[in-house]
């Protein structure tokens, strides 16, 4: 990239390419872009310099030296195609991301699950210890001011890497991390073998003095860990691993545990965010922090900091005595981790209200989403989040509500818009209640009315072509 150079990007209100448009503007760069519509993310970078043009259009690439496209931009997309015709350099996210990184040394962290909380996580112990890494994270993180970028000085930049179309590939890192592996993203892949091959593919491009940070929790990393010929760092919950946490004693918006070494006892650790899943992103961030020198001591201080990102299990306040917490989960895994989480508190009832992400998601699916929510004592499933994509015939939300009601009679309820799932909890909700919104869509907006108690209807967002999940 020249150092003067205007570089544009197709969709530049998602949450990664916001990030990648921060750190290019906090370098110099003269930053275009467009995306489908107005929203805090554009106004912030409108505000920092930034040209965004609302809708995709030819003219809105016209000056530009190089482009940068989400994954989630269709190859007719009118700017895409008068980029390829003008002959201009094409990147993809990833690609953009490699070459912003080229100049510290990468800490890249991948996973089917769990990728956005543990960079939080490792950006919050590097940046706690004053290590001044660049970072790029899927969330905002009140570390960063609310942001989800930061441009620094020190020797890391540390951010995740997306698996969803194999861009992952694309990175180098000195450090990869792989949280677990799982099938997902089936419209891209043709099985799970194949994903299987993406991340073993993506340790093995590490360098010679590099390391990969792997899960021995998860058995497909188990089985792949064979094919791996780059040194590893293994953590666990359950499996016997390099680092480890035992005596773990689950708390209702926390954990308390003791980590070890091999035979080695570290130290206590305390986190503020629920769950043995979040216990198990911190496992990878020790492993993280120890590579690089830091002490023990060091890294649980600031891992005791760490109280979350938006959008994960994120407190949003209270309605007539229930709590209404928020959580981006859209994959049954994650679904049914974060409401193992939420069982864990001292709630009478737990409402779930999930909102499936992407007509491919809930085909492919399908059966697993309805085997997800054996901790909630009610469910509430809307229309599906299309993301951009055209409807599959035959695909309906309704399908997951029916199975769960198969299993245990009127546990499930479809409910398909926005408005009306507010309007069927406003009178049934209260004390003893804990309301949790999931999905990777818009389903906030239910417990963001609930807890501002207004009266105003729930405006649907236009699909966002620009979602990265």
């Amino acid at each position: 990239m020249e150092d003067e150079a205007r570089i544009h990007l197709i969709g530049i209100g998602g949450i990664g390419m916001s990030g990648i448009a921060n750190l290019l503007l906090d370098l110099g760069y003269e930053v275009s872009g467009s995306d489908i519509k107005e929203s805090d993310i554009v106004t912030d970078l409108q505000q920092k310099g930034a040209k965004v043009s609302i809708g995709h259009q030819a003219s809105n690439i016209e000056g530009a030296d190089e482009v940068v496209l989400s994954s989630a931009i269709p190859e007719d997309n009118p700017e895409l195609v008068k980029a390829k015709k003008e002959g201009l350099p094409i990147l993809k996210r990833a690609e953009m991301v490699g070459k912003l990184m080229s100049k510290q040394q990468g800490i890249s962290i991948s996973g089917t699950h769990g990728k956005t909380t543990t960079t939080a996580m490792a950006a919050t112990v590097l940046e706690k210890n004053s290590l001044d890494s660049t970072i790029l994270v899927g969330g905002k993180l009140d570390l960063i001011s609310g942001s989800n970028a930061k441009l620094g000085t020190g020797d890391y930049f540390i951010t995740e890497a997306d698996e969803s179309d194999g861009s992952l590939l694309f990175m180098d890192p000195k450090i990869g991390v792989v949280t677990n592996i799982e099938a997902d993203h089936l419209d891209y892949y043709e099985s799970c073998s194949e994903i299987i091959d993406t991340f073993s593919k993506f340790l093995n491009s590490l360098p010679s003095d590099g390391v990969g940070i792997v899960s021995l929790d998860d058995n497909e990393i188990r089985d792949m860990v064979d094919r791996v010929d780059t040194d590893l760092i293994t953590y666990g919950l359950n499996n016997k691993a390099e680092i480890m946490a035992k005596d773990i004693e689950l708390q209702e918006f926390g954990s308390k545990s003791v980590i070890y070494r091999y035979q080695d006892r570290l130290g206590e650790l305390k986190l503020n965010v629920p769950g043995k899943h979040n216990l198990s992103n911190a496992l990878a961030v020790i492993g993280i922090g120890l590579h690089i020198g830091l002490e023990f001591s060091k890294i649980a201080e600031a891992l005791k900091d760490f109280t979350g990102v938006k959008r994960r299990f994120e407190k949003l306040g209270k309605y007539r005595g229930a709590v209404l917490v928020d959580d981006y989960a859209h994959h049954p895994t994650e679904l049914e981790a974060t409401l193992a989480a939420a069982n864990n508190m001292d709630f009478e009832r737990i409402i779930a209200v999930f909102q499936p992400h992407r007509y491919t998601r809930t085909k492919f699916l399908l059966e697993e989403f309805s085997l997800a929510f054996g901790d909630a004592d009610e469910v509430i499933i809307t229309d599906i989040y299309a993301s951009g994509e055209e409807p599959i015939p035959g695909v309906k939300a309704e399908k997951i509500a029916e199975l769960i009601n198969q299993r245990v009679f009127q546990k499930a309820k479809f409910i398909a818009e926005l408005d009306k799932v507010y309007d069927y909890l406003k009178d049934r909700i209260g004390a003893g209640d804990l309301v949790l919104t999931l999905g990777a869509g818009d389903v906030w907006k239910v417990g963001d009315r609930l807890a501002s108690n207004r009266v105003e209807t729930i405006v649907n967002s236009p699909e966002e072509l620009t979602m990265e999940v």
